[in-house]
């Protein structure tokens, strides 16, 4: 009787433990848009049941999987997209201006099952998913554009965890002079947002053949991890000191508008993400604008995490631009961030 009690309550501690990992799974996979492989850990969580007669579990009591160092930073270039790649688009309704959303196929590109939950590739699948913040942000600029408060003529634009590129591809069709296309990913850049950038300047201008050279402004695409792509991308402060030094003194060059949405979700990237801003960020007039959920359950991230950052740190400061509240998700925002 002894021994069928131990069994029965090792029974029922291995059945919550795996009942706690599918539910932290679901909650990620709902509010958790992506840009690092390296964030979904809890995919690659296994049990290791204790041999001892006090069942634990593995997730609990060993410590956590080392993080893979991140891939190296590159550059993508326009021509590196397959030309056997199945692409379709479907047209966006953003109010005063249609877009087109791509479409491709997830096991064309990572070689992979129709399946979110893929250890290690999780955060790689999100990349080629439209998500709401992406819509939030370019509505916000097209009416940042008409009430005046905004210009993206002449102005240098980075896009940052970029996916399918909507905000930058909204900042060209305005007249950038440069827009410039971060993702994680060089598979989303090159299977995504390329396609898609390109399509989206076929629609516009149709000229014979889609291809981003013939946009009007510079457009360049970039891999790599947030804490690493600097060293890479163009327009970087040359010393991060004059961010202390720069009243009075004129403008530093940075990229005059950085665009976001969906980046601020994991707490584990808040800084290097904010780091990479700053640094990237042309000083005193350059302007940074987000788009988030209040917050991420499951994660830990959100516009309030990363605004509490923003403010602790006394360089940039935080206006709010727009809130959405339909019932789709929790409350999602948009915030226009600029130097103090």
């Amino acid at each position: 009787m002894a021994a069928n009690s131990q069994d029965n309550k090792r029974s029922e501690i291995i059945d919550l433990g795996f009942l706690v990992l599918l539910l932290v799974s679901v909650l990620c996979v709902t509010n958790a848009p992506h840009k690092r492989c390296a964030e979904t850990r809890f995919l690659n969580v296994s049990f290791i049941l204790s041999s001892s007669d006090n069942a634990g579990l593995g997730f609990l009591d060993s410590p956590e999987t080392p993080l893979p160092p991140p891939p190296p930073c590159l550059e993508v270039l326009s021509s590196e997209i397959s030309p056997s790649l199945k692409y379709t688009v479907d047209p966006l309704n953003l109010g005063e201006r249609t877009l087109l959303k791509g479409r491709v196929n997830t096991q064309e590109v990572f070689c992979l099952s129709n399946s979110d939950l893929v250890p290690g590739i999780y955060m790689k699948i999100c990349g080629l998913k439209l998500w709401e913040g992406s819509l939030d942000l370019v509505k916000a600029l097209s009416s940042e554009v008409k009430n005046g408060n905004l210009s993206f003529c002449g102005k240098r634009v980075l896009e940052l965890g970029c996916g399918h590129g909507l905000p930058g591809v909204f900042a060209c069709l305005e007249g950038a002079a440069a827009v410039h296309f971060q993702d994680f990913n060089a598979e989303v850049i090159r299977f995504l947002t390329i396609p898609n950038v390109n399509a989206n300047l076929l629609e516009k201008n149709q000229p014979s053949e889609a291809n981003v050279s013939n946009s009007g402004g510079e457009l360049r695409f970039f891999a790599g991890d947030w804490s690493e792509i600097h060293k890479l991308l163009p327009h970087v402060q040359d010393n991060e000191k004059d961010l202390n030094h720069s009243s009075g003194h004129g403008q530093i060059a940075g990229y005059d508008i950085i665009l976001m949405a969906e980046t601020v979700y994991s707490n584990s990237t808040l800084r290097s993400l904010y780091e990479l801003i700053k640094k990237c960020t042309s000083c005193p007039h350059g302007v940074v604008y987000m788009a988030a959920k209040k917050y991420y359950f499951g994660v830990g991230g959100g516009t309030r995490r990363f605004l509490s950052l923003v403010e602790k740190d006394g360089i940039m400061a935080a206006s709010l631009v727009a809130e959405v509240a339909d019932g789709s998700s929790n409350v999602r925002e948009v915030w226009k961030l600029s130097f103090m």
